[in-house]
């Protein structure tokens, strides 16, 4: 197990690019599955969770091929589908949330699938009823037994379909099982999410014809084959949050490069609304050194709440990055944590650190912001998933003294080479294996 070991206090200085959205690039590289001609997919993020799916499709007989740094081409040609009943398979899918992605390619292509309960982080209840509720209302029979799922179909067809939450994956899945069913798929309260606008965009340049792209209700006329084609991931939105977060915190200046501005939805006013000065150039944002920064209030004086909702709202994946940058503020702020029960009980290791929080119960915690005045202070703690992992790190590098993060592993699961990049901006950070 490896550890980060930081030394914080330092200020930053530099230009940083985001990688590629991993989210969007779980849902892309299993659509590849969905023709047998050559796909290319561009700035595809060298992260863990990206390696883990595209292993899983090897194993599949997918070729893939490394063309360059971050592009990658797929040709789903010969894939041999009684790989899924082999151990092999199930372990690797086993260790990866985003293998529930491949089930809707292999259902709508080959009739068939067979995925075990998938893994990811442990922030509370993530069920996949939503992907096998659409699946069943295309057509197809669905089956759990032990800690297995099953679904086949002879032939799926278009239907209408009322999500009863707007589930990013279980709308990409649901997408991807309904691009060959048979006749006018709808699907009502779909995820608006940029990685689902950029599915779609994907499927329409292979010959899809998907109709409501951006909106949360989809209309898909079913086709008889798709084609290859070249495609380009967004930045990752997440980075482009964790640094204006950690620019902050560290008070430093920081510009993040080539951030798809029109793609960050309220991202940037969320952290503005936490007294951050966020400046666009062209398609960057410029963070200014800022030695202190006050949270707004509402407009009849109570108390911010910062919470996250489905998209176009405030993703739940920054939410723990805005709590952190909360604790240097000058302020009080309810952070609102709804679509995760446990996703706010790493604030334990932040109390450590001395920040100022009351976890009220597990969705809000109220953060008493201490404006830099009481600079929180460098411990030893245990990464819990991706997102915390990364607020922890933005904690230890704006704390006095040194800090240390084990199972970092977790962190390397959604941002690549992270103390490298850190490091080229004038953190003082190594890793210990």
């Amino acid at each position: 197990m490896s550890s980060f070991e930081i030394v914080g206090g330092n200020r930053l200085k530099g230009e940083i690019v985001p990688q590629g959205a991993k989210n969007e690039a779980l849902q892309v590289i299993c659509a590849t599955l969905l023709t047998s001609e050559k796909v290319i997919i561009e700035n595809v993020p060298n992260i863990r969770d990206v390696n883990k799916l595209i292993e899983l499709l090897k194993l599949l007989n997918v070729k893939v091929d490394l063309l360059a740094e971050g592009t990658y081409s797929f040709q789903a040609d010969n894939v041999d589908i009684s790989k899924m009943d082999t151990l092999e398979f199930s372990e690797q899918a086993t260790a990866l949330r985003g293998s529930i992605l491949v089930v809707g390619p292999l259902l709508s292509k080959f009739g068939k699938a067979v995925v075990p309960q998938p893994g990811g982080d442990k922030i509370g209840r993530r069920r996949l009823d939503t992907h096998f509720y659409g699946f069943e209302k295309l057509g197809a029979e669905v089956s759990f037994d032990s800690d297995h799922y099953s679904v086949s179909a002879k032939e799926l067809k278009g239907t209408y379909i009322l999500l009863d939450e707007a589930s990013v994956t279980g709308t990409a899945n649901i997408i991807m099982a309904s691009v060959f069913a048979k006749g006018t798929t709808t699907i009502m309260n779909a995820a608006c999410e940029p990685y689902v606008y950029q599915l779609c965009g994907m499927l329409n340049k292979m010959g899809a014809v998907i109709s409501g792209v951006g909106s949360n209700m989809l209309t898909i006329q079913g086709v008889d084959s798709l084609k290859g084609c070249t495609h380009r991931l967004l930045p990752d939105m997440i980075e482009v949050g964790s640094f204006i977060g950690l620019a902050a915190m560290t008070r430093s200046e920081i510009t993040i490069k080539d951030v798809q501005y029109h793609h960050l939805g309220l991202i940037p006013e969320v952290f503005k609304r936490l007294g951050i000065d966020i400046r666009q150039h062209n398609d960057d944002i410029i963070i200014p050194q800022q030695e202190h920064y006050t949270i707004d209030r509402f407009m009849d004086g109570s108390i911010m709440t910062i919470s996250d909702a489905p998209w176009p709202g405030f993703t739940p994946d920054l939410i723990s990055i805005a709590l952190v940058v909360a604790t240097q503020a000058k302020g009080s702020v309810l952070v609102h944590q709804k679509m995760f029960e446990s996703r706010l009980f790493f604030v334990d290791k932040l109390i450590d650190m001395g920040a100022q929080i009351i976890l009220c119960d597990p969705h809000r915690a109220t953060v008493i912001g201490m404006n830099h005045e009481h600079p929180l202070r460098g411990v030893r703690m245990t990464s819990p998933d991706i997102r915390a992992g990364v607020a922890l790190l933005i904690a230890a590098l704006s704390a006095q003294g040194v800090s240390r993060i084990d199972n970092i592993e977790q962190i390397d699961r959604g941002y690549q080479n992270i103390d490298e990049r850190l490091a080229k901006l004038g953190a003082d950070i190594k890793r210990i294996n």
